[in-house]
């Protein structure tokens, strides 16, 4: 399976963007989708999932109310619509699909898509 980020750009601060990643390959029922970022400079972090099945939504505290994830199984893809955007929001954001369960720790995501690039002015 393959996964590929988009609608990254560069916006000002207040605006929104809406972020897809699609997957082509198998099915990925059953499977969790992760959105992480890393900026420049700082560790990568887990901000959002997605189950499987119940399409139950987790925030990481830093989008909390202001990121909303969704999932549309039969189109492939994820979407995180980043609202009010601040200029830490900048960085490099990256979609990941995790058998099971969801959870913001990286290293249990099996497959990782190329990022999409955020930049937001003051």
């Amino acid at each position: 399976v393959q996964l590929q980020a988009s609608g990254g750009g560069t916006v000002r601060s207040g605006e929104s963007l809406v972020l897809s990643c699609e997957w082509t390959g198998f099915n990925l029922n059953g499977y969790a989708i992760g959105w992480f970022r890393r900026a420049l400079g700082h560790e990568r972090e887990g901000i959002a999932c997605v189950s499987s099945g119940d399409k139950r939504a987790f925030y990481g505290d830093s989008v909390k109310g202001r990121f909303t994830i969704s999932r549309d199984d039969a189109a492939k893809t994820v979407y995180l619509r980043v609202s009010t955007l601040k200029s830490e929001d900048t960085a490099g954001y990256y979609c990941a699909a995790v058998p099971g369960r969801c959870t913001l720790v990286a290293d249990a995501y099996t497959y990782w898509g190329q990022g999409t690039l955020v930049t937001v002015s003051s």
